[in-house]
C-alpha cells in the first residue's frame, strides 16, 4: 500500500510561477527519494497528471504525534526517544542538502514497533525566494517556524533544530511556547518572546536542552551532535535497582527483628527503654506521615512563588509565580501579573460597583449574561460557556466562575479557546469595594491543567487585609 499526496501551490502564482514551483517540487521529491532511513518516509515516485505533481510515498500505519498530544503530555524519556528519531531523520535529510522546514507534531508519525517517521519535508508547501512578508507563501506552521525564517533570512539546519526544540517543549508542557490567538501575534512571539522556563518536574533533563534549541540566534543553538548526546542520555532507561541485603530476624541479647536494627546496643537488654525509644520514633514517624499526606497544609506558597503585598491597590496580599511580570495598567484599582511566555495571566481587581457602572461587578448572574453577550463592549469573546457556584471564602459569601470562550473575530479554522477561572468576593455592604481574581489560561491540553493549578494556588494564598 502507498499514500498519494498532491502538494499545494499558492493560488496567487501565475502559470510561469506554478510551472517553476512544480519543477522545484519534482527536483526536491526526487532528492528526497534518495534518502533511505527508517525515520524518513520513503518517497517512491513523482507523477504528473494534467501538469500537476502527485507524490507517491510510503503509507505509515499509526497516528501522528499531534494526535497523541491531544491525550496529554509525554514523560521526558519518551519525548527524548521521539526527538532522537526525528534528529536522526533530519541528519539524513540535511545530508542531501534538503531542509524539512515544517517539523511539527502533525508531521511526526508514530508507527508500530516504536517506529518514529518524519514526513512532509519541504514538499507539501512551497517557500518562494522572496521575503516572507512579500509573498506569505512560507513553509510551515507559524508557531514552529524559526526567527530567521520569519525575517525572511536564509534558513539552515539550525532552523529545523529550532522547530525540533518547539516540538519537544510542546511534548512535555502541552502547549507551544509561541502560540497566540492569531498568526501575526504568533510570529511576533517567535521573534520577541522568551519561552517560559520548563518545569523540572515535567521536563526532567530536557529543560536546559530545549531552552538552548530555542535561542533566537541560530549560531547560538547547539549542533546536532551535542543535541544527540543529550537526547540519548535522557532517553536511556533508568539503571536497575540496587539489590538489597535480606535482614535475618535472629535474636541478639533479647532483641529481635526490627528492634535490633532500630535500637542502639545499650538498649538491647532493657525492654522499658526499648518501648520508650520506639514510642518516640513512632510519634515522629506519624508526624512525618501527616506532613507527607498534606504537604500544603501550611501558609507557604509553592516553591518559586512570591508573596506580594498589594496594600495600596488591592488591600490584600497575593501569591504569584516569581518570574511573572507586574503591570498596573491604566486603571488604579487593578493589577496584572503576566507569564513571560504569554500563556497565563493573573489579574486582580478591587473596585466599587457603582449603579452607573456597566461592569457586572461581583454579581455572578450579571457577569454570566455579560460574557454570553460577548464580554466587554460585546466584542471580546464569542461562544462563551459559563459555569459558576457559590462558596464561603474567608468568611464571605463568594462565587467561583469557569468560562471557556473563543476570542472575538478569530479567523482560524480551528481557533484557540481560552478559559477564565474567576473568584468574585463582594464587600460586606453593597457599596463596599469587591474583589475580583481572574486567571486566564488556554482551554485545552496540559496548559488547561496547569492553569487550574495556578488558580487553586492563587485562591489559596489570596489574603484580604483584616480577614
Amino acid at each position: 500500500e502507498v499514500a498519494v499526496k498532491e502538494p499545494r501551490v499558492p493560488e496567487h502564482l501565475g502559470e510561469s510561477g506554478r510551472n517553476n514551483v512544480h519543477e522545484r517540487m519534482k527536483r526536491e521529491a526526487l532528492a528526497a527519494a534518495r534518502i533511505v532511513h527508517p525515520s524518513v518516509v520513503t518517497i517512491h515516485d513523482v507523477v504528473f497528471e494534467d501538469g500537476r505533481p502527485w507524490i507517491v510515498m510510503e503509507l505509515v500505519s499509526g497516528r501522528s504525534l499531534g494526535d497523541r498530544l491531544q491525550e496529554g503530555t509525554l514523560d521526558p524519556r519518551e519525548a527524548a526517544r521521539i526527538g532522537l528519531a526525528v534528529l536522526d531523520a533530519l541528519d539524513a535529510v540535511h545530508a542531501e542538502t534538503i531542509l524539512h522546514r515544517d517539523v511539527k507534531p502533525d508531521n511526526i508519525l508514530l508507527g508500530s514497533g516504536d517506529r518514529v517517521v518524519l514526513t512532509d519535508f519541504g514538499i507539501a508547501y512551497v517557500e518562494g525566494e522572496q521575503r516572507l512578508t512579500e509573498t506569505g507563501a512560507f513553509v510551515g506552521s507559524p508557531e514552529y517556524i524559526s526567527p530567521e525564517r520569519v525575517l525572511g533570512r536564509e534558513p539552515g539546519a539550525a532552523s529545523d533544530l529550532w522547530s525540533l526544540g518547539v516540538v519537544l517543549y510542546a511534548a512535555v508542557e502541552g502547549v507551544s511556547p509561541f502560540r497566540r490567538s492569531h498568526t501575526p501575534g504568533t510570529l511576533q512571539a517567535v521573534l520577541d518572546s522568551e519561552p517560559h522556563v520548563l518545569s523540572p518536574q515535567r521536563s526532567g533533563g530536557l529543560g536546559p536542552l530545549v531552552m538552548q534549541l530555542l535561542r533566537k540566534d541560530p549560531a547560538q543553538r547547539p549542533p546536532a551532535a551535542e543535541v544527540r548526546r543529550a537526547l540519548r542520555q535522557i532517553a536511556a532507561p533508568p539503571p536497575p535497582p540496587v539489590p538489597t541485603i535480606p535482614v535475618h530476624h535472629d535474636a541478639v541479647d533479647g532483641v529481635t527483628g526490627w528492634r535490633r536494627w532500630l535500637l542502639p546496643p545499650a538498649f538491647h537488654g532493657n525492654r522499658p527503654a526499648q518501648f520508650a525509644v520506639v514510642g518516640g520514633v513512632l510519634a515522629v514517624a506519624l508526624a512525618l506521615v501527616l506532613i507527607l499526606v498534606n504537604p500544603f497544609q501550611g501558609e507557604e506558597p509553592p516553591e518559586g512563588w512570591l508573596v506580594r503585598t498589594e496594600t495600596e491597590v488591592l488591600s490584600a496580599n497575593v501569591a504569584v509565580p516569581g518570574d511573572y511580570k507586574r503591570d498596573e495598567g491604566d486603571e488604579a484599582d487593578m493589577v496584572t501579573y503576566a507569564d513571560p511566555s504569554g500563556v497565563f495571566e493573573i489579574t486582580f481587581w478591587h473596585r466599587v460597583a457603582e449603579a452607573a457602572d456597566e461592569s457586572p461587578g461581583a454579581d455572578a448572574k450579571a457577569r454570566r449574561a455579560d460574557y454570553e453577550k460577548g464580554g466587554e463592549n460585546t466584542t471580546s469573546m464569542e461562544d462563551a460557556v459559563v459555569k459558576d457556584h457559590g462558596l464561603t471564602y474567608q468568611g464571605r459569601a463568594a462565587t467561583e466562575m469557569d468560562t471557556e470562550y473563543t476570542p472575538y473575530g478569530a479567523t482560524e479554522d480551528d481557533p484557540v479557546r481560552y478559559r477564565f477561572l474567576e473568584l468574585l468576593i463582594p464587600g460586606e455592604k453593597k457599596t463596599d469595594p469587591y474583589w475580583h481574581v481572574r486567571v486566564k489560561t488556554p482551554a485545552a491540553g496540559q496548559a488547561r491543567t496547569d492553569g487550574a493549578a495556578i488558580f487553586d494556588e492563587v485562591k489559596a494564598h489570596f489574603k484580604i487585609r483584616g480577614s
